[in-house]
């Protein structure tokens, strides 16, 4: 750090100096030495952009540019690289599933990654979920969205809110905030068409029946805000610390205390992951699990599922993301849920690694859940 300020005195110091300098007739030599420089990296620069193909700079990209590539910023695999993947894995159809994929470049990038692996589902990110900031979807970027849905054949859509919203949060500063981010996710959802958006049910922080009322009521303030067709689905947690949602009852609680009028926008995603490593057993117990579900939640509030192995042991409460059978969970309940047909209606996300190759990883982890439905 010592060096780098020094650094930074430094190049000030010569800046002022050379800054009086070129004031001065003797320092003319300077200024021209200098005068050159800029010259011969602007020429380097101006050599660059001329032979870049005309369709990929970004001041040329029109209207039918952007409808044959809403994205142009995203790199196409070359058909060298395509053939070296697994094979798109065959989706039967009317089967929805898919992965969490990147919005890097725009939502409107999404489509086309899902694409790129067979997918018939999606999720991705409407904003970067680790930072307050906030964005609103303006009527271009919605057109490309959805024109880029039409061109990957219409998938299924998922939004996952920010990782810092706290809607059960006992400080009144905290919860106002979350609240007026998480009504802002639901705008973004109703303006680019997303069906499902899921969610974590809050931290309590102090007292938890406390914690389940103010996050019904938080739910309530921002669906009340915000009316559209997309379902919020609340997601299922590992049961670590104070956060709600490590039970269905919980969940249950949440639902209940919501308006009327607003409950039926309300869905609930299970994560394979967490269920499992807040008690939930879906290796030993797998229709003991799904009928205690059924009993408090219903079988019909279940609309998204998040499918995932655990890299720790069973009732670890620990939130700890694997590959497919390669974890505790192992391959059994996955094939349940790719074959039960109670779950039908369901649409089924992975978010497992990516490894080093995020498409290469996806097409396998595809191709390992589809493989259950011909056993």
């Amino acid at each position: 750090m010592g060096v780098d300020m020094t650094g930074r005195k430094a190049v000030t110091t010569v800046a002022k100096t050379a800054a009086k300098t070129v004031a001065k007739k003797a320092a003319k030599t300077v200024a021209k030495k200098a005068a050159e420089t800029v010259a011969k990296k602007a020429a380097r620069t101006v050599a660059k952009k001329a032979a870049k193909p005309a369709a990929l700079r970004p001041s040329v990209v029109g209207a039918a540019v952007a409808k044959k590539n809403p994205n142009p910023l995203v790199t196409k695999r070359t058909p060298a690289s395509l053939a070296a993947l697994p094979p798109l894995p065959r989706v039967p159809a009317g089967f929805r599933i898919g992965t969490h994929v990147s919005s890097q470049g725009g939502s409107f990038a999404a489509p086309p990654r899902a694409s790129e692996i067979g997918a018939t589902a999606l999720q991705l990110f409407t904003k970067t979920p680790n930072q307050w900031k906030e964005r609103e979807i303006d009527a271009t970027e919605r057109a490309l969205f959805r024109e880029a849905l039409r061109v990957a054949g219409s998938p299924v859509t998922v939004s996952h809110d920010s990782y810092l919203i706290n809607l059960a949060s006992p400080d009144d500063a905290m919860r106002a905030r979350s609240i007026e981010s998480f009504a802002t996710e639901l705008r973004r959802c109703h303006a680019l068409g997303i069906d499902f958006l899921v969610s974590h049910p809050g931290n309590y922080m102090d007292d938890r029946d406390a914690g389940l009322a103010r996050n019904a009521a938080s739910i309530a303030i921002a669906l009340a805000a915000e009316p559209g067709d997309t379902i919020l689905c609340l997601e299922t947690t590992a049961g670590s610390g104070t956060a709600l949602g490590a039970t269905f009852e919980e969940l249950a609680a949440i639902i209940a205390a919501l308006p009327a009028a607003v409950r039926g926008r309300v869905g609930v995603c299970v994560d394979t992951c967490h269920i499992y490593s807040a008690g939930y057993d879906l290796v030993q117990d797998f229709d003991g699990v799904i009928d205690r579900f059924d009993r408090v939640l219903g079988l019909d509030r279940l609309r998204v599922w998040h499918l995932n192995d655990s890299k720790t042991p069973f009732d670890s409460h620990r939130d700890r993301h694997e590959l497919i059978g390669s974890g505790s969970l192992g391959d059994a309940p996955f094939r349940r849920i790719m074959t039960d047909p109670r779950f039908r209606h369901t649409v089924r996300i992975l978010e497992t690694p990516k490894l080093d190759d995020a498409t290469a990883t996806d097409r396998l982890m595809l191709h390992r859940l589809l493989g259950f439905l011909a056993i």
